[in-house]
């Protein structure tokens, strides 16, 4: 007897954890933080306005 592939099935079964390990890396990731110099910032719109 022959074997067949169900190769929609083996798609689905390769996607799966797939899937799930990227939905895991987009739910744990953290934007990087940066130093800003809040004094500067206001001194620069208050030459815009100006």
């Amino acid at each position: 007897m022959a074997v067949t592939k169900l190769d929609r099935k083996l798609r689905r079964t390769k996607a799966v954890p797939k899937n799930a390990k990227e939905r895991i890396k987009q739910l744990l990731w953290k934007p990087e933080i940066k130093k800003v110099d809040i004094e500067v910032l206001k001194a620069e719109f208050a030459t815009k306005k100006a």
